[in-house]
């Protein structure tokens, strides 16, 4: 009943209509149960049954926070910044190694990362996930992050700088630097891009 009245409306809006009634609360779950599983997913070696938890868990804070939610940003922003904050609290109490991304998601950042002009004639090349995956876990985790949230996530500038806490000018800087530090990981490891 209440996710269909939720169709339609922006999050902000789902946000207002949360503070007034706790069960609308519902249609933010369902509208980002998804989208944070395969975030967290990207940025963890997290099992299913972690990304459950960790999930749980960031749905929960988020809603006891609902209040101190700043209307002049996006939700989404909001949402991702908890369960950023969550997912690497969570890998450093285990101390394990995040898993970044599948093979298929290691083959589109490849094409991603590659797609500056002067590498535009490379884009047909068939590359090894496990070697794009390599690469990836050789990069400053600083560099992974922007990476996941601009290529992977299809985050925007103003987005990236929400979540990370960053100033928009060092956003475009990271993506830069770690697109750079991606090809330089893949030339001495010999993949070719």
């Amino acid at each position: 009943m209440f996710i269909q009245k939720c169709e339609g409306k922006t999050d902000e809006e789902l946000v207002r209509m949360v503070l007034e009634d706790h069960n609308f609360y519902a249609c933010l779950v369902a509208r980002y149960e998804d989208k944070l599983a395969r975030y967290i997913r990207r940025i963890s070696a997290s099992s299913k049954e972690d990304v459950e938890d960790l999930l749980q868990e960031i749905f929960i804070a988020a809603y006891r926070n609902l209040n101190d939610f700043d209307q002049g940003l996006k939700f989404s922003s909001w949402i991702y910044r908890i369960a950023h904050n969550k997912t690497i609290s969570s890998w450093r109490k285990t101390k394990s190694r995040p898993q970044l991304v599948h093979s298929e998601e290691a083959q589109e950042l490849v094409k991603i990362v590659s797609s500056d002009e002067d590498m535009a004639k490379d884009l047909e090349k068939k590359f090894d996930a496990k070697q794009v995956e390599k690469i990836l876990w050789k990069m400053n985790e600083k560099y992974r992050e922007v990476l996941v949230l601009k290529f992977l996530e299809d985050k925007d500038y103003q987005e990236i700088s929400d979540i990370l806490k960053k100033p928009m000018g060092t956003v475009g800087t990271l993506i830069r630097r770690a697109k750079n530090h991606f090809r330089g990981i893949a030339k001495k490891e010999k993949v070719d891009l």
